[in-house]
């Protein structure tokens, strides 16, 4: 199989006549992916202390991925309710899992990238057969929109964590680390209310708009930012493994927090 391009012959890859990169697209989304699952697999289980102490909480900054921290063994002034020896962090992670892991982009992304159905326009399946969603596991698909109200619960609480973050034993504390929360808990807010689950939730499932002016209103914003749903997906993905770093090089005493305290 052969396509001509500027008036030369080139071989195009077998199954499709596509001579142009195609594969770097889903190449970088496995890098990406692959990184942040390796990156948080590694935090949640075996990165919890450091030196005897809290590798993901820097007073008063705490790791995203332990909020809500509500187990007995989590610090001292989040919220240790629950008696638990394991990593704090494996009892909440399931409500973010189940809400980016069935998102529609998401699907979309690792659909191509990691099982080629398909990798790209114009190029076939890997797989031979394709039954869709309608089986065992893909069919959990479908919990979408109830993972969505799951995540918001965290997201409630890393609001808590940000204001938090500009306090410190009584005293307004700003800091970088404060910021770095910040800029995280909007990226995250932004991912959920962002989400299609969202707009049909405000309105997208009534006949007439019109009757609703403030659900309008609501929609048309929900609207606007899920026209960007795909950037603010890869943006808040980087940007809360990185929030979690940083929290962790703090910890660590590797970084030093520059902050004014009032």
């Amino acid at each position: 199989m052969a396509a001509a391009v500027s008036g030369r012959v080139r071989v195009a890859p077998r199954g499709t006549e596509r001579v142009d990169i195609w594969w770097l697209e889903p190449l970088i989304t496995v890098l990406v992916l692959g990184t942040f699952v390796l990156y948080t697999t590694w935090a949640m289980v075996f990165g919890t202390t450091v030196n005897g102490h809290f590798a993901y909480y820097a007073d008063p900054y705490l790791s995203p991925f332990y909020s809500p921290c509500v187990a007995t063994n989590c610090p001292q002034d989040t919220f240790p309710v629950i008696s638990w020896a394991f990593s704090p962090a494996w009892l909440i992670f399931y409500f973010p899992l189940a809400f980016r892991l069935t998102c529609y982009y998401y699907r979309k992304a690792y659909y191509r990238s990691f099982f080629w159905a398909p990798p790209a326009c114009a190029v076939p399946d890997a797989a031979k057969r394709y039954n869709g969603e309608t089986r065992f596991p893909f069919i959990i698909q479908n919990i979408h929109r109830y993972a969505f109200y799951g995540a918001l619960i965290p997201l409630f609480f890393l609001w808590w964590d940000m204001v938090k973050g500009f306090m410190y034993h009584g005293h307004l504390w700003i800091g970088v680390g404060s910021f770095v929360l910040l800029i995280n808990v909007i990226l995250l807010s932004l991912y959920s209310f962002s989400c299609h689950s969202c707009r049909h939730l405000v309105g997208g499932y009534l006949d007439m708009l019109s009757r609703h002016a403030m659900r309008y209103k609501i929609w048309k914003f929900v609207s606007k930012i899920n026209e960007h749903h795909m950037l603010i997906a890869w943006c808040s993905l980087v940007f809360v493994m990185w929030s979690d770093i940083y929290v962790r090089l703090v910890a660590a005493g590797i970084t030093h927090d520059f902050h004014v305290v009032f």
